[in-house]
């Protein structure tokens, strides 16, 4: 009897000795070269020709079916087996499954899956009726998860449950070298297995499938089919009864399989990854996944088949170290290439995968790999592949059919590192390389297109976007949270393309994707994001040399360097970007930076080189004609007016910049003014109208999303409730815009927030808490050299001490804070003199010198009668 594995040259072999030939001899009968048999039948050629395969069937003297299946199985259309079976009277088939009735080994080192299995069990105690399980359990999952492994180990557990048998079908849909199992010959083998004389194993699929139910029918028996090709496959091989058990695995999605219960395996968490590579490897130190093992998991994308491979070549290398191997792979330019044990290797199981593909899914897949953000959707896709978006979505369900990619929300695609590295791989061997530049640069026009449309939403001043090229292929971004949804979905492959456009040369996309986001990241608060990617594109504009550009980068820069308190390096990149708007020519830029200086200064304390900067960016925008910035530029000067102490004309400005900004249609400029001017009216006591204009401003920052508005507006509105006497809503108020400061990383914010949860606390006689509030406030603000919110803090600590009742301490913090307001040339200054003189405290202690001013962050406060360190 012949063996189920049997090639094709051990079948050669076999018919020619038993034929007394020589190689030489059946050669010269066959009317071939005696190498051609050789070859045949050292495997060096696996199959033959139609002709050769004939003239050998001749020679042989095989007739009749054996020499049909002969011909078949020559040029790799049929098991070798099948020769021999179909020459002993046996069903053909029955030797091309090879069904056994006893389990796989376990493996020993069998890790993890807890809760897989606990999965496995519930389901099996849910479907328990009378005693007897009636279920199917379709075990899924990508090339190298564990399927087989997963399935025996759980068929040895349950074994006992299933007295009758239990039996093992490989089905074969990915073994190099051999077709997947015909449901017919795997019933064949599973009747011959269960003991059923091969003479009474019908022809046809339908009679063997109902000879097979009629075998088991009454019986408890476990059925495992491992690696199947699909549901058609499956359905024929299953029992009709209750009392039966059947574990399928497939790396297909069993769609079509309706009545199985589906477990999908992903790869391993970290920590039992590492568990495995320990227990693989011999090396029970690797076992916690710290240090090397943990990298090598990681690097293996704690996938078992890679895990188990790596671990085997640390098991047979002693000399080897975990820190080596982790090495080796990190600075692999084809990781996949050490990931193999003598014949096998991840590379070649992710291969079989690929090979069930149609072209189309093909050809997509390899595509995939050049995508350089870690997920896509299927416009992204369509994109790629320069195909339609139901065409990219018909290929992307195959693919995920297949486990070649993941599915980690509604339309959002992801593949594993791995799969990815063998995707690029695929790519560079088989296609133009002309094509596959042209496929990423028509996913980088898709992004920079969307990302254009997206982020016109969110930019608050008059932002230059530069023209993109429209892609057919686009998603509705009309209104704004569509805008907000899409960019936070696609706002780390957005980075990554920027970084890829950016080392690839194509420098537009690396400047135009930075500016595009820009507006939409300081709205979220992803401020070391937005820092990053404007050095990305500040570094690509001079590559290009292109200044304008180079000089809105420095200019985004410099708003976040103020935002994140690095102000020396804000007041650099604004000048820096100032002198390149002004080579240029360009008015709007000069403008706006002169804004953002200006703004700067009133951080600083700089009150008249703040009111010189925006007068002169109002200018500049007049002139050009740039009604946005002259909106901005009249808000900022409304802004310096109110803190030098001029309402009346503060009033005007921004009454101006609000008509301005409403005309526009500009909803953050139009936030941003609304609650500059309740700041103003509060300061002149008109609540009502304050909290009305608050209340406006803070709706607007939600619509918008933009956290840092909020936050500013919680802190302003804060106030107002604590003249009006609602000190609970105020404590609300205040609290929240700290923490929203704390989640962005504004530490001027921060300080404003604590020098106003101070002011409350005096208010309500919890003076040690104020001092707590003050005392972190002030050390914020003297590390980042904020002088107004300094000065707003020693006040603040002189008006504790005051309550307590220790006029030393309050006449040291209070001449502190007159100096500094005296330095900044700020109205408060005369309410502390004033203070100073009611309590007899003016000669208590020297007046210092005033702190030295610096540059700031974006965040503002806008006390009722303390100077602010407001926020643009």
């Amino acid at each position: 009897m012949a063996e189920p594995g049997l090639s094709f040259a051990g079948l050669l072999r076999q018919l020619r000795t038993e034929a007394a030939l020589t190689q030489e001899e059946l050669a010269e009968a066959a009317g071939v070269s005696p190498r051609s048999v050789s070859d045949l039948e050292r495997g060096i050629n696996r199959t033959a020709r139609k002709d050769t395969a004939l003239l050998l069937a001749d020679a042989l003297n095989l007739t009749g079916p054996v020499r049909e299946v002969f011909v078949a199985a020559a040029r790799g259309r049929a098991p070798a087996a099948d020769v021999l079976a179909t020459r002993q009277g046996v069903v053909p088939g029955a030797f091309a499954a090879a069904a056994t009735q006893a389990l796989p080994r376990d493996l020993a080192a069998f890790t993890g899956r807890q809760a897989e299995f606990a999965q496995l069990m519930e389901t099996l105690a849910d479907a328990a009726v009378g005693g007897e399980v009636v279920g199917i359990h379709a075990i899924d999952g990508m090339a190298g998860i564990g399927k087989t492994t997963f399935a025996v180990h759980a068929a040895h557990q349950l074994a006992g449950s299933f007295p009758d048998g239990q039996f093992f079908l490989p089905l074969h849909a990915h073994t190099a070298g051999q077709r997947p199992v015909d449901p017919a010959d795997g019933l064949a083998s599973l009747l011959l297995t269960a003991g059923v004389p091969a003479a009474q194993i019908p022809p046809g699929l339908e009679a063997r499938a109902g000879r097979w139910r009629d075998q088991v029918a009454g019986k408890k028996i476990l059925l495992l089919l491992d690696d199947a090709a699909g549901h058609d496959q499956v359905r024929p091989l299953l029992p009709g009864t209750a009392g039966t058990l059947v574990l399928v695995t497939s790396r297909r999605r069993l769609t079509a399989l309706q009545d199985a219960t589906v477990i999908s395996l992903d790869t391993l968490p970290p920590g039992e990854a590492a568990a495995l590579l320990a227990r693989l490897a011999g090396r029970p130190e690797l076992a916690s996944g710290e240090g090397p093992g943990g990298e090598v998991t990681r690097l293996c994308g704690y996938l078992p088949l890679a895990i188990g491979m790596l671990a085997s070549q640390l098991r047979h290398h002693p000399a080897w170290t975990p820190a080596e191997l982790a090495a080796n792979l990190a600075a692999a330019q084809d990781r996949l290439a050490l990931m193999h044990a003598e014949n096998l290797s991840v590379g070649a199981a992710f291969g079989l995968s690929y090979a069930d593909l149609t072209p189309g899914p093909q050809r997509l897949f390899r595509r995939l790999g050049l995508v350089p953000g870690p997920d896509f959707d299927a416009h992204a896709a369509a994109a790629l592949d320069h195909t339609s978006l139901d065409e990219a979505r018909r290929c992307l369900d195959e693919l995920y059919d297949q486990h070649l990619l993941a599915e980690l929300a509604p339309g959002r695609y992801q593949l594993h590192d791995l799969l990815r590295e063998h995707a690029r791989a695929l790519a560079a061997a088989e296609d133009d390389p002309a094509e596959s530049d042209a496929a990423t640069g028509r996913l980088l026009d898709y992004y920079l297109h969307m990302a254009l449309s997206a982020g016109g939403h969110f930019t608050p001043r008059g932002q230059r976007l530069p023209p993109s090229r429209p892609s057919a292929q686009v998603s509705d971004l009309s209104t704004l949270g569509q805008a907000a949804a899409w960019l936070e979905a696609e706002r780390a492959n957005l980075h990554a393309a920027a970084d890829y456009a950016a080392g690839h040369a194509r420098l537009p996309h690396a400047i135009a994707l930075p500016a595009a986001m820009s507006g939409f990241l300081a709205a979220r608060g992803h401020w070391d994001q937005a820092a990053a990617l404007h050095r990305t594109a500040l570094a690509a504009a001079r590559q290009a040399g292109d200044r304008r550009g180079e000089a809105d980068a420095l200019a985004e820069l410099g708003a976040l360097q103020r935002e994140t308190g690095d102000y020396p390096a804000a007041t650099a990149s604004f000048a820096w970007a100032l002198a390149l708007y002004g080579d240029v020519g360009d008015l709007p830029g000069q403008a706006n930076v002169l804004n953002q200086l200006g703004f700067l200064h009133v951080l600083t304390g700089d009150y008249p080189a703040a009111a010189a900067s925006h007068r002169q960016a109002l200018g500049l925008a007049r002139r050009a004609g740039d009604r946005l910035t002259e909106a901005a530029a009249l808000s900022h000067v409304g802004l310096v007016q109110h803190l030098t102490g001029d309402y009346p004309a503060a009033a005007v400005s921004q009454q101006q910049a609000l008509a301005l900004f409403r005309d526009l249609g500009n909803v953050h400029g139009l936030a941003q003014t609304l609650n500059d001017l309740a700041v103003a009216q509060q300061e002149t006591g008109n609540y009502p109208a304050a909290a009305d204009n608050q209340q406006q401003a803070l709706a607007l920052f939600r619509s918008l999303g933009n956290v840092l508005g909020q936050a500013l507006a919680l802190n302003d509105l804060g106030l107002v409730q604590q003249e009006t006497g609602d000190y609970p809503a105020a404590a609300a108020s205040h609290q929240q815009a700290l923490t929203l400061f704390g989640d962005l990383g504004n530490r001027l914010g921060q300080a404003e927030a604590l020098n106003r949860l101070g002011e409350l606390a005096t208010r309500t006689g919890n003076t040690a808490q104020a001092r707590e509030h003050h005392t972190r406030a002030l050390a914020i603000a003297r590390d980042i050299r904020a002088a107004p919110e300094e000065a707003r803090a020693l006040e603040g600590l002189g008006q504790a001490h005051l309550h307590e009742g220790n006029p030393g301490q309050a006449a040291a913090h209070l001449q502190q804070a007159l100096a500094i307001y005296q330095g900044i040339g700020a109205p408060a200054a005369q309410r502390v003199q004033e203070a100073l003189h009611r309590y007899r405290l003016a000669s208590a202690t020297p007046k210092p010198q005033p702190s030295a001013p610096a540059s700031a962050a974006i965040s503002r406060a806008l006390p009722p009668s303390h100077e602010p360190g407001r926020g643009r």
